[in-house]
């Protein structure tokens, strides 16, 4: 079994690898940076929210605008920081327009997520609103209306998770009584981190992402501008 250190610098090669990423040839024109994710590399919980959004796109960190503030104060709420967690999207790069993500691009960033979820190893998975919550449980007819604060344990790719669905933070943004439901819906992720850890799929041959002879030759050192510590956002 690798250690925490040894996925930790594979997470690291991965984050290098997606900064070059051009599955999506519109997003890659685009976008200004990669939203890779950022958090604690050997996090018991994760959060996937839907894609990034301008403040995101120039910072190349997720959730730093109002709803990422709002996380931040539920998680405090709770005991925990974003030193404790890792935050990341189901895409990595913004949608023109913030527009909805389209079939074909889900569908070629989904070995990005599930690369990350390989390396961290969350017991708790958090989808944060509609749009992930659809995704990641392969139903797009229940919404999070229906599915906020209840758990279940699902596959997803290579990992088996406590899957929890919560409210989008932005949903309390432009409706304040949602911030209640929030609070409580927050309130037994504890509990949930408590559990016992849930048996594992067997490991399935990896599928390495190897970029191109051009493309190693650029990640070779990171522009100095762009240090990769500020980028990747890991604790």
């Amino acid at each position: 079994m690798a250690t925490a250190e040894t996925r930790r610098e594979e997470l690291k090669a991965v984050w290098q690898q997606a900064q070059a990423c051009t599955k999506c040839p519109q997003l890659a024109a685009t976008r200004n940076t990669v939203v890779f994710g950022a958090g604690n590399a050997d996090a018991d919980l994760m959060f996937i929210g839907e894609a990034p959004g301008a403040n995101e796109d120039k910072q190349g960190l997720p959730f730093v605008g109002q709803a990422g503030r709002l996380l931040d104060r539920l998680l405090d709420e709770i005991g925990l920081a974003r030193a404790d967690v890792f935050i990341a999207n189901t895409l990595m790069c913004r949608p023109p327009g913030n527009r909805d993500p389209l079939p074909g691009e889900i569908d070629a960033c989904q070995d990005w997520l599930f690369k990350k979820l390989e390396l961290i190893e969350p017991r708790v998975v958090c989808t944060l609103g509609n749009f992930s919550t659809k995704l990641l449980r392969a139903d797009p007819a229940t919404g999070i209306t229906r599915l906020h604060g209840n758990e279940e344990i699902r596959r997803i790719g290579p990992r088996t998770v406590r899957l929890y669905p919560l409210f989008h933070p932005a949903a309390a943004l432009y409706t304040p009584s949602m911030l209640e439901v929030l609070r409580t819906d927050f309130a037994r992720i504890p509990e949930l981190l408590a559990l016992p850890a849930l048996d594992q799929p067997e490991p399935e041959e990896p599928e390495l992402i190897v970029p191109e002879p051009e493309v190693v030759a650029e990640l070779a050192e990171p522009p100095p501008s762009q240090p990769e510590s500020s980028q990747l956002g890991l604790f």
